[in-house]
């Protein structure tokens, strides 16, 4: 498989896991390889994404929750998807995948506290810091804005 220079990350309201993964990866790799994320429901940026990655350098502020379907199969080298218990989004491109099944950090249930959801949130981000790094090592992709 060729090093990619453009990936997409997806899961299903764009909201968490694939846009902490959009701006780990941004920092990771800087302007170096395309970076996108998408869903098939989208929604909004959680706030406590943007909470749990600002600890660790990386702005989300500015990102905004997208639909699968307006990213261009032309512009994407990789997909991977990021859904655990639910079912991922479907690209249409014809690309290399990758799945990281990650526990959705996000929840409704009124009983978890601000501490737990935090703690959820950073477990997520650390599994996708994780991976992002394994797979710079795989295709010798150098880190560093």
């Amino acid at each position: 498989m060729p090093t990619p220079r453009s990936i997409l990350f997806l899961c299903v309201a764009n909201s968490a896991r694939s846009q902490m993964a959009e701006g780990l990866a941004r920092k990771l790799w800087g302007d170096r390889v395309r970076i996108q994320s998408a869903g098939s429901s989208p929604s909004r940026v959680n706030p406590f994404a943007i909470e749990v990655t600002r600890e660790v350098g990386v702005d989300l502020t500015t990102h905004a929750s997208k639909s699968v379907d307006t990213i261009d199969p032309a512009s994407v080298d990789m997909v991977i998807t990021l859904c655990a218990e639910e079912v991922c989004p479907v690209f249409l491109g014809k690309v290399p995948r990758l799945h990281w099944p990650i526990p959705d950090p996000a929840s409704d249930d009124p009983s978890l506290s601000r501490a737990q959801m935090l703690e959820r949130f950073r477990a997520a981000r650390g599994q996708i810091q994780a991976r992002l790094e394994a797979l710079a090592s795989l295709f010798d992709l150098p880190e560093g804005p």
